[in-house]
């Protein structure tokens, strides 16, 4: 059973580490990768000498704890919650309602981000203006964005994300409840001193695994968010990985730019892990 996924991973993820070496080398397709010229660490010397440098880094670094804060305690907020709802009946609704935004595509989110904020017609400038505000053009707003991104992130992962902790909630005992309610334990002392102990392997090591891609801010997202008046605080590794790559056919320079981003997910995830493992004795290794 593990053969089709064994396969995959090499396919998909260890054969193409091959191609690391453009990073290190002036490729060319005429040359290919073996035979164009090896140049070191000149595109490394280069993104960081580079104007664009620090600014992509602080705005992804930016973005990606902020989500960090807001995103990740949500989820076990929401699956705490749900698990401590009496009715089944209002329970299923709940968890059906949380869950569905996570399969809305991001282009359609994206979308409809825009919609809600229009200057003309959406309803957030129009209950500005109702509260005696003036209507703005929000997506434009540097000081807008990353809010924007973050929280309409956290509307649309908190329901999916809460399925883990929910699935380790259901392996608590009832007769630890039982017993701290004949104790006289309120439910959020019960919340408090049983639930939360129970999930807490679960939380540490889903941190870790988050911490592991902190700095791989969603490409796609801020893609379609990025305009020319938000593009100060919008431009992350990621999409400028891309314009470098795609746009510009500079293959070498974004795959080293796309190496030092991998590079410092690594530093992010062994740290963390070592940090957890020093005051939980929780780890992935």
């Amino acid at each position: 059973m593990l053969i089709p996924v064994i396969a995959w991973l090499a396919v998909f993820c260890y054969a193409p580490m091959y191609g690391i070496q453009i990073a290190f080398r002036n490729f060319t397709f005429a040359d290919g990768i073996t035979g164009s010229k090896w140049v070191g660490w000149k595109w490394f010397k280069f993104f960081f000498n580079s104007a664009k440098c620090w600014p992509l880094i602080r705005n992804t670094l930016i973005i990606s704890f902020y989500s960090l804060l807001a995103g990740f305690p949500i989820p076990i907020i929401l699956a705490l919650m749900l698990h401590n709802i009496p009715s089944q009946k209002f329970k299923r609704a709940a968890q059906t309602i949380t869950y569905l935004p996570h399969f809305i595509s991001l282009v359609v989110v994206v979308g409809m981000i825009s919609c809600f904020t229009s200057i003309n017609s959406g309803w957030i400038n129009t209950l500005i203006e109702a509260l005696g505000g003036e209507r703005m053009y929000l997506m434009g707003k540097p000081e807008y964005y990353r809010h924007i991104y973050v929280w309409s992130g956290v509307w649309q992962e908190a329901g999916w994300g809460s399925i883990i902790y929910m699935a380790a909630l259901t392996g608590v005992a009832p007769e630890l409840h039982e017993a701290a309610t004949i104790d006289g334990a309120s439910k959020l002392q019960r919340i408090r001193h049983i639930d939360l102990p129970a999930i807490l392997p679960t939380i540490t090591i889903m941190l870790i695994m988050r911490c592991g891609s902190i700095v791989s801010v969603g490409f796609d997202k801020s893609y379609l968010m990025m305009n020319d008046l938000n593009m100060e605080v919008s431009e992350v590794i990621s999409t400028y990985t891309y314009e470098m790559g795609l746009l510009s056919g500079k293959y070498s320079y974004s795959t080293a730019i796309s190496l030092f981003n991998n590079v410092l997910n690594f530093i992010f995830l062994t740290s963390v892990n070592k940090l957890s493992k020093i005051v939980s004795g929780n780890s992935l290794w």
